[in-house]
């Protein structure tokens, strides 16, 4: 059999075949095979405990379980690093995709299914092996699936210690070092939006969907405190604006808090997918007209397809004509705050009542990662607390505005904050900076390639305002064929098709949708920053690849 040394030598010789893609994957692929072949056979060789006699009864608390634990999670760590290193070589794969039956049936020895008794610790270790193996590699430098991307090594390491500490964020008793990291990153974030940092508030919360609840949910308090203890009954019909591209979590945050999807009106946006501040004004007077009471508006910085930025100024003075809270989703654009080249697009921001901002999109903090800010210090309180009396005692040693917990809907609260604390330690703001620049650095140079290309076609003309970048592949067979019905019907498959081949091989991912009129097209975002531009020349040619002959 050929050996992975001579594989590579195969690769570098015979110029004709390496032209051939498919003979290129392969090769490939043999080389994977045989180094994982290795890493199991030294990961097997470099062991000193026999695991397939060990259970989980056999680590800490167990007596004498001390050594048995650090050799078990010594084997652990082995397996993320060798993941955490797969996930930088662009010779993986980015997923090994299997059908959901597959998973559900099992493979190779990897089973989903619980038994009611307990499996000795060699098949946790298989099972943690299989786990990565067969999931998605969101880290890799082609995954461009989702807003959050990349594996930041430093967030990596905040994570463990974090589910080491494995404390709740509620309460300066329990989780002193953590509330006080979380209130130093919340004044940080204050100063990039441009208020002062000694009168916000804010709290982080599990994504920015809950962020945006807490939005509207203080908007409403603010102004209807009665509604908290009378409930809707108590208020009159309240109206919430948004724009037609925001994100979904506006409305869910209006089924949640009983005001109701009806009452979630969707203002019009142009071609880029900006809100239309006249929209929006006109939107408001008709409410008014039918005796509604509007009282929030959300504007977007940086939508979820399009990567739009709401003109922030404009409609911060029409919530202030009408008294209304503005509220900004920047829970995709926030991270643009962090350099100054970028930041003048949130220009208005800071007249915002409430913004959301997820480091863990832009700013590439581990999952979860997400901040609900709020302009005025103690609404969030006065909005969520209820006293709990075996948790936020008012005479406890020290200053009890550290008992943070209460402002949060949450009883249990994760700890999301140390491993971004440790992260803007490891960069400093120079350094997200450089790291937001490059991210649109690559947005830019993947527009400029596509606008000279004639298989593609851009959703709109422009250069990208955040990192994402819209197009469409134009397969030879449909770029013949006159605009109409049928070349939109044929043109609304090739995505799908596409991206189902992607799935399959492996060797890239990115999403596709469609929006309003414009059938599905292809939406790369950028916000991993171990992705080159060679990355991006990659991508062009597989979807090319992938998409000639459909």
């Amino acid at each position: 059999m050929e050996t992975a040394a001579s594989s590579a030598e195969t690769l570098k010789t015979k110029g004709k075949r390496k032209a051939d893609p498919l003979w290129l994957k392969t090769q490939q692929l043999i080389i994977q095979s045989e180094n994982e072949s290795k890493e199991r056979q030294s990961g097997t060789e470099s062991r000193t405990t026999n695991f397939s006699t060990m259970y989980g009864r056999d680590l800490l608390p167990a007596k004498n379980g001390e050594e048995n634990t650090k050799q078990f999670l010594f084997e652990v760590v082995h397996i993320l690093l060798n993941y955490v290193s797969k996930s930088f070589d662009r010779n993986t794969k980015v997923l090994d995709f299997h059908y959901p039956h597959q998973l559900k049936d099992g493979l190779e020895g990897f089973s989903l299914e619980l038994s009611d008794n307990p499996e000795n610790l060699e098949q946790l270790l298989v099972d943690c092996r299989d786990t990565l193996k067969y999931g998605v590699k969101t880290g890799h430098p082609r995954f461009f699936n989702q807003l959050s991307t990349g594996l930041d090594v430093i967030g990596l390491a905040g994570e463990w210690l974090t589910a080491t500490a494995n404390t709740n964020i509620f309460t300066f008793e329990i989780s002193p070092v953590f509330i006080m990291m979380e209130e130093i990153l919340l004044k940080k974030m204050y100063e990039k939006i441009g208020w002062p940092s000694e009168e916000g508030d804010g709290i982080f919360s599990p994504g920015g969907s809950i962020s945006n609840l807490y939005s509207v949910l203080v908007a409403r308090y603010y102004r209807f405190p009665e509604a908290k203890t009378k409930g809707m009954a108590s208020v009159p019909r309240l109206v919430l604006f948004t724009s037609e591209h925001s994100h979904y979590s506006i409305k869910k945050a209006a089924a949640v808090l009983g005001i109701g999807t009806e009452n979630v009106i969707l203002v019009k946006c142009n071609e880029r997918g900006k809100m239309i501040p006249s929209e929006l004004e006109l939107k408001i007077m008709e409410t008014e007209m039918k005796g509604f009471v509007p009282f929030y508006v959300n504007a977007t910085a940086g939508t979820t397809v399009y990567g739009a930025i709401d003109p922030l100024s404009e409609i911060a003075d029409i919530c202030e004509k009408y008294k209304l809270w503005m509220h900004v989703d920047a829970a995709w654009g926030g991270g643009l705050l962090m350099s100054r080249k970028h930041s003048v697009k949130l220009s208005g921001i800071e007249r915002a009542s409430s913004v959301t901002w997820n480091p863990h999109k832009l700013m590439g903090a581990p999952l979860q990662c997400s901040a609900i800010l709020v302009r005025e210090k103690g609404l969030l309180q006065l909005c969520n607390q209820l006293c709990a009396d075996y948790l936020f005692q008012p005479d406890k040693h020290y200053d009890v505005s550290y008992d943070t917990g209460d402002k949060a809907i949450q009883c249990g609260r994760h700890v999301d904050v140390f491993k971004f604390w440790l992260m803007w330690k490891a960069k400093g703001a120079e350094g997200f900076e450089v790291q937001v620049n490059k991210c649109l650095d690559n947005a830019e140079y993947l527009y400029n390639k596509l606008k000279q290309r004639v298989d593609f076609t851009l959703v709109f003309d422009g250069k990208p305002e955040h990192s994402n970048v819209c197009f469409w592949y134009i397969p030879p067979s449909l770029r013949e064929l006159p605009n109409g019905q049928e070349r939109s019907k044929r043109l609304h498959e090739v995505a799908p098709r596409i991206k189902a081949k992607m799935m399959e091989e492996g060797t890239t991912m990115i999403g596709y949708q469609p929006q309003g009129e414009n059938v599905n097209f292809f939406r790369c975002v950028f916000s991993n920053p171990a992705t080159s531009k060679a990355d991006v020349d990659f991508l062009i040619e597989e979807i090319v690849r992938l998409g000639n002959d459909l």
